[in-house]
């Protein structure tokens, strides 16, 4: 079955609002939603942080993968940063996500992009087998880190 793929725009930020609520809930967290009028701000503004792509079936939005550019990457080379890959429940081992996935990879070609770049949490094991599904191996080469500003 296919799926509509789109970039999302911003009659879009209640909906992604939405489904970050979902996300927040789904790694453990209470499901609040953003305020949409902050998703427009961040994905709509003069300086987007990300672009997303939607998944559609029909008029339901069933996925969503936010996307950022990075650069350096090797060298002067621009990477595609894959920060979230997130389908509904419901809609989950549909092809969905690899569907969002091909998207990335075509948003990334046409970006100008050498490569597609991402991190999954040990403890998500339908990722996991997701990327293992699609022949990705693990990159050993970094560890992740975060702190706050």
């Amino acid at each position: 079955m296919g799926f509509d793929i789109t970039l999302a725009t911003a009659g879009d930020a209640e909906e992604i609002a939405t489904i970050l609520g979902e996300v927040e809930e789904y790694y453990g967290g209470e499901r609040i939603a953003p305020p949409a009028t902050d998703v427009a701000a961040a994905l709509f503004s003069d300086w987007p942080a990300a672009r997303v792509l939607l998944a559609r079936d029909g008029d339901q939005v069933v996925g969503l993968a936010s996307v950022s550019r990075l650069w350096p990457a090797a060298g002067a080379d621009v990477s595609l940063y894959l920060k979230e890959l997130y389908v509904r429940a419901g809609h989950r081992r549909r092809g969905v996500a690899r569907q969002l996935m091909d998207a990335v990879h075509a948003e990334a070609r046409a970006a100008g992009c050498r490569r597609v770049e991402w991190t999954a949490d040990r403890d998500n094991p339908p990722a996991l087998q997701l990327y293992a599904a699609l022949g990705v191996e693990p990159h050993q080469g970094k560890v992740f880190y975060r702190s706050t500003v």
